[in-house]
């Protein structure tokens, strides 16, 4: 028997924090995806911790939005029973891994941003969210570190390896800008205190993101175009067939237990 999908009171703080969680989730989940498929075992393994640690991320957030709300939904409720359209996650982070260097490129231009994000988002007037963020920080302090070398390890390496890192910074670049933008909704949570404006972030992010692209021997693209829409619940094709595998056990059996 399918299970439809859930009802969400989107007041602006359960917004502001299910956009966070499922950033986390569709980040991880893609990053699930290399499980047994990366080019060696440690980096297996790495991906597949990084990946546990944004799953992390996304249950607290998931539980403090159930929380905020007040009514019958949980974490599980959040992750596996809405449409796609109630989901507002990046647009970044539902692209396709494609390969080892796009998923590289990928988890390097979030993780840049995410690392300056928790870090100012510790200094929140919400005392779970600063909580949150002083964990998510130290996880993404790591995520940074890790891709910056892989970007500079195949930006400098082969010349395969830098036509492959080239390509993808030019395909995911338009992404990007998403992450600085911010509507009216989160611009009160700001005036209140509670979340931090990301458009501060963006010349701090630019500045590691260029060292790194340097570093690596690669180019920013001069494009200033955007793409947008994941935050207001439009997003590209490849997010409903994550889903569809993401949440076939649980409308498929509801309530199953192991």
């Amino acid at each position: 028997m399918a299970v439809a999908s859930i009802l969400v009171s989107e007041t602006p703080l359960v917004l502001y924090t299910l956009r966070r969680a499922d950033d986390a989730l569709i980040l991880g989940h893609r990053l699930s995806e290399w499980c047994g498929h990366a080019p060696m075992m440690e980096e297996d393994m790495a991906l597949a911790n990084m990946g546990l640690d944004l799953l992390g991320q996304a249950r607290e957030l998931y539980a403090y939005a159930a929380k905020v709300e007040g009514k019958d939904n949980d974490e599980d409720k959040f992750a596996y029973l809405r449409d796609v359209r109630q989901y507002r996650n990046l647009l970044l982070l539902e692209q396709p891994n494609g390969d080892f260097a796009r998923t590289m490129v990928r988890q390097f231009f979030y993780a840049a941003f995410a690392d300056l994000y928790w870090r100012a988002m510790m200094q929140s007037g919400d005392p779970t969210l600063a909580a949150i963020a002083a964990k998510s920080e130290k996880e993404s302090a790591y995520h940074v570190r890790h891709s910056s070398e892989w970007m500079v390890r195949l930006g400098d390496g082969t010349e395969e390896s830098h036509r492959r890192a080239q390509s993808a910074i030019d395909d995911l670049w338009a992404y990007t800008g998403e992450m600085f933008h911010l509507d009216e909704g989160e611009r009160g949570l700001i005036d209140a205190g509670i979340a931090i404006d990301p458009a501060k972030l963006h010349a701090p992010w630019l500045k590691t993101v260029s060292g790194v692209v340097n570093e690596a021997t690669l180019a920013l693209p001069k494009s200033n175009w955007m793409q947008q829409g994941g935050r207001d619940g439009r997003h590209s094709e490849h997010l409903g067939h994550l889903l569809s595998e993401l949440q076939s056990m649980p409308r498929t059996f509801p309530g199953a237990t192991w």
